[in-house]
């Protein structure tokens, strides 16, 4: 393994979480408001917008070691992940304006245009988020300064899910004026282009530093079985699928939590002799955003602390704890609503950051072991456990509203209601629980990391 040596600037950290704020103005808001957006704007039925969530997710997500593999191999004078961010970013931002667009099709055309425009986003998501991901385990050799790189990355990745909570369902009324479906297609657009800018501002400001032996067996069956065998990075895919699924399933359900369960719908107030009218759910979306920016700008420290592995399983049992408490909030509670959104997102937030820095780790663990490094391979375990993690969710959100006689756009039957309480508590703790449970079994404490940067460093 050959490096550069010296850390990686401020700005270059910026630069690189850029590419995860343009990432995530798409994510967020498909997570957020797709499930929403499907049934109560487009107007596919729960159980199709299941079918469609479990399908495509699943049958995309064995796409992603696949881009893992190319991205390994490819070959430029920007190097071997930089190259996507610039050819793969405007495609990306088109389909993405499509996926929230609504033509005037029956319910079979309203169906495969959903199926086509969904798969087509997924397809280009990991097209482009693989070799991103990747990056971040070149940008860099050592362990502990990923973790930094990774706290920045995330701490604008939640920025863009502060922006899009803050503003999304500001942007649908302005830009539709009553028309929800022409404002996300507006709003949709507005992201589109702030995406295109972003990924190319990452792309410029960013180095490649970790380069592999050229000398290298570059066989794709070695990689896959080095792959399938490689202990901590099947630990680190199967909590990644069960963090996605608690926020994506959590996330999801918000929109329909204040819409159908609490009290409340907007704050109004006045402004400079002006009334004002703010929607009472992006308050909630945007205050959780913030207590997760303010948890992963500790965690760093924290992890110095105690450790990577074990600052992961306190921050998912503490996340545990609050967001399970939900399920007993009266509608009028909204108080109590707000405090434990502050606390579960608290601890929940600084998760992502350890996680990503810890797939580097594998990176180079995986290196150590078999004297081959297949960085991209290893981070498509990233969104192949979105994959699968949103996959699961979709599947459940949408089975339980059904299960439970959810009605688009109508007064829910107390059983709906039960169901809805369910899905922002008692579903995404399940999720999160197994991921404290999974980490324990995983090998790579910091000790031993810094063993294998030692070694490596030396047959460099």
């Amino acid at each position: 393994m050959k490096t550069a040596k010296g850390k990686v600037s401020v700005f270059e950290k910026i630069g690189y979480g850029s590419g995860d704020f343009a990432s995530n103005l798409f994510w967020q808001t498909f997570m957020y408001f797709l499930p929403i957006f499907y049934t109560d704007v487009f107007g596919l039925p729960t159980s199709v917008a299941a079918l469609l969530f479990g399908l495509s997710r699943i049958l995309d997500g064995f796409t992603d070691p696949l881009m893992g593999m190319i991205a390994d191999r490819t070959k430029t004078r920007w190097g071997k992940f930089r190259p996507y961010l610039l050819y793969i970013s405007v495609p990306f931002a088109v389909i993405g304006v499509l996926s929230f667009s609504t033509p005037d099709f029956n319910l079979t055309g309203k169906i495969v245009y959903a199926f086509v425009t969904y798969n087509l986003m997924m397809i280009l998501y990991t097209a482009i988020n693989i070799p991103y991901s990747a990056l971040m385990g070149v940008l860099s050799p050592d362990s502990k300064e990923r973790t930094s790189i990774s706290s920045y990355r995330f701490i604008l990745a939640f920025g863009a899910g502060l922006f899009v909570t803050a503003f999304n369902n500001t942007f649908v009324n302005y830009f539709g004026k009553g028309d929800d479906a022409l404002g996300y297609k507006y709003t949709i657009m507005l992201y589109a282009a702030l995406t295109i800018i972003l990924f190319l501002f990452a792309f410029f400001t960013t180095k490649e530093r970790v380069v592999p032996k050229k000398k290298e067996n570059n066989k794709i069956s070695v990689d896959l079985k080095d792959l399938v065998s490689n202990k901590p990075w099947i630990i680190l895919l199967l909590a990644g699928i069960f963090t996605i699924f608690y926020v994506s399933i959590r996330n999801g359900a918000i929109a329909y939590y204040f819409k159908y369960y609490v009290d409340i719908r907007t704050i109004d107030f006045d402004l400079f002799g002006k009334s004002f009218s703010y929607d009472f759910s992006s308050a909630f979306m945007v205050l959780g955003t913030v207590a997760g920016i303010l948890g992963i700008t500790l965690v760093k420290r924290f992890s110095d602390l105690v450790g990577k592995k074990q600052a992961y399983m306190i921050l998912m049992i503490l996340s545990t704890l609050f967001t399970s408490s939900f399920f007993v909030l009266k509608n009028d509670q909204v108080v109590a609503m707000f405090v434990l959104q502050i606390l579960a997102s608290f601890f929940m937030g600084p998760t992502s950051a350890l996680v990503w820095a810890m797939y580097a780790d594998v990176a180079d663990y995986s290196e150590w072991k078999t004297g081959r490094r297949a960085t991209g391979l290893v981070f498509s375990a990233s969104t192949m456990a979105q994959k699968f993690g949103w996959a699961m969710a979709g599947v459940v959100t949408m089975a339980l509203l059904s299960m439970f006689g959810y009605e688009a756009n109508m007064a829910q039957s107390p059983e709906s209601l039960t169901g809805i309480r369910a899905l922002i508590s008692l579903i995404p703790s399940a999720g999160s629980i197994l991921c404290a449970v999974l980490i324990i079994f995983y090998a790579l404490d910091d000790k031993l990391m810094e063993r294998i940067q030692k070694e490596l460093a030396e047959k460099s």
